[in-house]
């Protein structure tokens, strides 16, 4: 299964960061309000400080840019012509998203007249440079992270974020509710969404309106929290192996060594899989908790089947047995 290879993120109006961290980050507006609309697309930030001494070359108008301590005594060093000169090629690029100050700083005149004159959001925060950058990445991070939804179940198995899917009917939200009963923990049931977080890490969530609720046919729907207690539900998980659930075929030949590694890619990023045929009889929870813990043993580097088979090969040719 293959979901988004080219992963991709609606951008953030700068209205919306304004709307949604104001009060998180202390924002004040001073200039600007005209160009709400402009776009921010990557969570990094930029810090001008050589670009303020004329070099461009390696400007990255494309992020917000952040004026601290040091840029903002350098600009108090600047004559009124040079900063109007200055801050007219800063502002100029089309993609650029809106200038902050830290420290609560005064902020030049010529700043907020081209703020003004070229529709650029200028605000002023009162926090100092290095806690507003981090802050502020970490939310544009989340915000702007690649993500989709699927049609499954996200459980915490031994910690290990488990995704369950298949098709309807399967028995997804049957085995999930078995694992709940083992002492587990359900993240989502029915739509998982999934965010990609840099480093290639897959994040897993419910949709918070039905979180923490399952749709169990026959009963209808169960509210998890309420039902097995707090310590059976968990916000969000990251999303380490997929068990896809499909129906037993008898003329299919299922894997029975586990030599070969099956793994499917979600948001461009490749993840272990398994494939588990559902029979009458078959305890799919069991299996699950042995999977999750098979594959706790491989991320140390302990693959069992290939031990197993390096020992019956050395012992077919004659070789000293290892292990």
């Amino acid at each position: 299964m293959t979901t988004d290879n080219a992963p991709s993120a609606a951008p953030l109006k700068v209205e919306e960061l304004w709307k949604s961290q104001s009060e998180t980050l202390k924002l004040t507006v001073l200039a600007g309000q005209g160009g709400y609309d402009r776009l921010v697309r990557v969570a990094d930030i930029n810090r001008p400080g050589l670009t303020l001494a004329g070099f461009f070359d390696y400007y990255r108008g494309e992020r917000i840019q952040v004026f601290g301590q040091g840029e903002s005594a350098f600009v108090s060093t600047l004559s009124s012509a040079q900063r109007m000169d200055v801050f007219e090629r800063l502002l100029s690029s089309p993609d650029l998203p809106c200038l902050i100050i830290t420290h609560g700083r005064d902020v030049a005149p010529e700043m907020q007249e081209e703020c003004d004159r070229l529709k650029v959001p200028l605000f002023r925060s009162a926090f100092e440079t290095a806690r507003l950058i981090g802050e502020l990445t970490a939310y544009l991070e989340e915000r702007l992270a690649p993500s989709t939804n699927v049609h499954g179940t996200l459980v915490s198995v031994y910690g290990m974020g488990v995704l369950i899917l298949g098709p309807s009917s399967i028995g997804k939200s049957e085995c999930a509710l078995e694992l709940l009963k083992r002492g587990h923990m359900l993240v989502a049931d029915d739509q998982v969404e999934i965010r990609h977080k840099p480093g290639g890490i897959l994040v897993g969530a419910g949709n918070q309106i039905v979180q923490h609720h399952m749709e169990v046919r026959g009963l209808g729907i169960i509210d998890v929290w309420k039902i097995f207690g707090v310590g059976a539900i968990l916000g969000r998980s990251l999303i380490e192996l997929v068990v896809h659930l499909e129906m037993w075929d008898s003329k299919k030949d299922y894997d029975r060594m586990g030599l070969d590694e099956n793994r499917t890619t979600l948001l461009g990023v490749t993840v272990p899989e398994i494939r588990v045929p559902v029979h009458p009889g078959r305890n799919l929870a069991a299996l699950i908790e042995v999977a999750s813990m098979n594959q706790r043993l491989k991320q140390q580097g302990v693959y069992s089947a290939r031990e197993l088979n390096d020992r019956l090969i050395h012992r077919m040719v004659g070789g000293p047995s290892r292990g």
